[in-house]
């Protein structure tokens, strides 16, 4: 099995973000964000987190909070809008009768044109006289 016949599904990357382990000068920040973060929410007049509270906050492991589901819509029993009933024209009038009649197809009954000639690789060009199909005859590319 050679490689371009396999799938997208085979990869050698490695998306998987690997858990580092709390140092100390990691921790000393975190304190530090932790006091100007309380700081902040009390500037706000909001309750201030606790330190686990404001780790999981900055590592995004906050829990999700659902939103409450909305209240479905109330429909009125008669939804329709009351439509007097206009009756349509009728078809018996003046030049009405014939208006959705089917058009008869056009065709040639002259004598205008002697024929059909085929020009570049089938290419249908109509003849009117002789003169025009020496010419065509005679056409190259």
């Amino acid at each position: 099995m050679t490689m371009h016949l396999v799938g997208p599904y085979l990869t050698t990357t490695n998306y998987k973000k690997r858990k580092t382990k709390m140092t100390k000068s990691r921790a000393l920040q975190l304190e530090e964000g932790h006091k100007s973060h309380n700081k902040f929410l009390k500037s706000i007049k909001l309750a201030p987190v606790t330190y686990d509270e404001y780790v999981d906050y900055v590592h995004g492991r906050t829990p999700h909070t659902r939103k409450p589901a909305p209240e479905p819509l109330k429909v009125a029993a008669d939804y329709r809008r009351q439509v007097p009933a206009i009756p349509s024209l009728p078809m018996t009038t003046e030049g009405m009768q014939n208006a959705c009649a089917r058009k008869e197809p056009q065709r040639y009954t002259g004598t205008l044109i002697k024929g059909i000639a085929t020009m570049h690789k089938s290419n249908a060009v109509p003849v009117i006289n002789d003169e025009q199909a020496r010419e065509i005859s005679s056409m190259r590319r």
